[in-house]
């Protein structure tokens, strides 16, 4: 090993909390300078691991091994792993810093956001990088520590936080952290993990939540901070393609322990061991548009003899995928749609300032077509959605359910049309009443909907104008409909009984998605359902959707920022862009000729494997 090149050396470290090990018995090196990319699933111990070099785990785990952490000194050495919490903390944040995945949750909501980044700055003398003559916090902040004027401190953050591309960084000094975007939030944390210049950042997902446009902004920024200040990363992820954007070695993980490293490129374009190919086939491909997608189990039971995996059985021409409009009934019609918010008031409710979250959008979804709908956040792509299911008034406009008025309904006659008209939320854990059993959540609508007639009408007046017939067998249990629903969406009826904590990511969204189909709907809103999701669980749930649009002849609007998976899973694809549809057109017509440059901007961000 070169001393020289190395700053971080981890040796046999293990993690284990009570008789269960979940990170075991990993080794690695970190280059001074460089970036290391660990990624794996989730529980795959990436996270766990990097904790404990942090001195963050709970008291109750049990922790082996050594992290030797090199000064610039090659024969000075310290294991991070064999301080006490006092110590750890002159090494906390200035020697080695952390971006979590979740700034929100990261920040404190009851202080501002340069209050926050100050008080990293003050709480002891910050490590000075050797031979740093730029330092923006200077010998004046490692003398005199807390005894700084205010003036200064707040000009040293500002000064980060232009350095960090925040914009109007004056104004977000003195923002709290709800009245920011997650981009800017993001940015708030990296200038809080840079305040003390260390010589480590651990970024810990910090853009999987994020927008395409907006994770390409912090790659390329978390990149360009490490070349000025010298800075080496461990990245993060469970997405191949974005450690591919910023790696120079990858580390592999899975169940705790390392499957594969090596150099990036070495790894990326010829992975050996079959985990970390799968993980590298569960990406929807942008060259074609396969009927499934590969999933991880596969390629592990391909190798272990259990079955065979032959790509050629998930390749399809991508006209097979595409549905003609024209040939099929319109669900949803949405007409001129406007929705706008009060942001400000007078003194007697009269609106001074609003904000059009939809503006003036029309379009048409037909029966049996998955329409993606597309664009960044705080574009009105989830409040077009809920107009749509009327969860949100429109201030303008008109939406139709086969040819019938939304608005027109009462709220009983909406409530009995509910049934065909469902969604899917992003976050499937606060979708689900952590109180209930899965089953329980599972039953909740038939009890709610009265399905056990099997029928239902929606009246106006003298006339039936919605006589829906849910596709119920009313021979059946309540619970033995949702046994078999669970079994379909890949659930085992053993779980009924549990409750939401005490099942994985993916299957908590198998739980909402049987939740939302229990009724049989017509229409299934998709809002970012598989955005929080590992790749290799994305894959799973985008074939189950897939899978159960082919035997129920469901009909979906797929709601997402994710260009690669609306390609994968959508017949048509609408872009929008600040309230407005901007354009439409096949998948192949977008990816390969789009018109506008905001369509564009979308496909250059997407993280490719190079």
């Amino acid at each position: 090993m070169d001393t020289q090149q190395t700053l971080l050396e981890v040796s046999h470290l293990s993690v284990a909390f009570g008789d269960h090990r979940v990170v075991d018995d990993i080794s690695y090196t970190l280059r001074r300078g460089a970036t290391l990319g660990i990624v794996g699933e989730s529980g795959s111990g990436k996270s766990i691991s990097s904790l404990a070099l942090m001195g963050l785990l709970p008291s109750q785990a049990t922790v082996e091994g050594h992290a030797w952490l090199y000064d610039d000194d090659p024969f000075l050495r310290t294991d991070l792993l064999a301080l006490s919490e006092q110590q750890q903390q002159s090494f906390r944040g200035r020697r080695i810093s952390m971006v979590f995945q979740e700034p929100m949750t990261s920040l404190n909501p009851y202080q501002r956001c340069g209050s926050q980044v100050a008080e990293m700055m003050r709480a002891g003398v910050p490590h000075h990088i050797a031979g740093d003559n730029s330092d923006p916090i200077g010998e004046e902040a490692a003398a005199s520590g807390t005894q700084q004027h205010r003036s200064t401190v707040r000009e040293k953050v500002i000064d980060l936080f232009r350095e960090v591309l925040l914009p109007r960084p004056e104004k977000i000094f003195d923002s709290y952290p709800h009245e920011l975007s997650g981009g800017q939030k993001q940015r708030v944390m990296i200038a809080m993990a840079l305040i003390n210049h260390p010589d480590i950042i651990i970024a810990d997902e910090p853009t999987t939540a994020l927008d395409v446009t907006v994770q390409k902004t912090i790659l390329e920024l978390l990149k360009s901070l490490q070349q000025r200040h010298g800075i080496s990363v461990i990245f993060i992820s469970h997405d191949l393609g974005v450690i591919g954007q910023v790696a120079d070695d990858i580390m592999v993980m899975y169940r705790g322990r390392v499957v594969e490293q090596g150099p990036a490129a070495t790894l990326l374009h010829h992975p050996q061991e079959p985990y970390t190919r799968g993980l590298l086939a569960c990406r929807p491909p942008l060259d074609r548009r396969p009927h499934r997608l590969p999933t991880v189990e596969e390629f592990l039971e391909a190798e272990s003899g259990k079955r065979e995996v032959e790509s050629d059985e998930w390749k399809v021409e991508s006209g097979k995928r595409e549905v003609g409009s024209e040939e099929r009934r319109k669900i949803i019609e949405v007409r001129n749609l406007d929705v706008t918010y009060t942001l400000k008031k007078n003194l007697f409710g009269r609106p001074l300032q609003t904000l059009k979250g939809v503006d003036d959008v029309s379009l048409d979804i037909y029966e049996g077509e998955t329409l993606g709908l597309v664009g960044e956040s705080g574009c009105g792509k989830s409040t077009l959605g809920r107009a749509i299911l009327s969860l949100i008034k429109p201030s303008g406009g008109t939406v139709l359910y086969r040819g019938i008025p939304l608005s027109s309904l009462s709220r009983r006659q909406m409530r009995a049309l509910r049934p065909k008209l469902q969604i899917i939320f992003q976050d499937p854990y606060s979708s689900l009443n952590p109180r209930l059993t899965i089953g329980q959540a599972i039953e909740e609508p038939l009890r709610v909907h009265k399905v056990e007639s099997g029928k239902r009408k929606v009246n106006s007046g003298e006339d039936d104008i919605v006589d829906e017939k849910l596709d119920l067998n009313t021979k059946q249990s309540d619970r033995e409909r949702v046994l078999e629903l669970m079994e379909q969406v890949g659930l085992s009826g053993d779980w009924y009984d549990r409750y939401p904590h005490e099942l994985s990511g993916g299957q908590r969204q198998r739980v909402c998605i049987a939740r939302a189909l229990i009724l049989r709907p017509e229409l299934v809103i998709c809002d970012e359902s598989v955005s929080a999701l590992d790749v290799s669980v994305q894959a799973q749930v985008l074939n189950l959707l897939n899978d159960l649009k082919e035997r129920y002849h469901y009909t979906y609007l797929f709601i997402t920022h994710d260009l690669s998976v609306v390609h994968y899973m959508a017949d048509r694809i609408v872009v929008m862009q600040k309230g407005k549809l901007v354009e439409s057109g096949t998948p192949d017509e977008l990816f390969h000729n789009p018109r506008t440059a905001y369509t564009r901007s979308l496909i250059d961000a997407i993280p490719r494997i190079i």
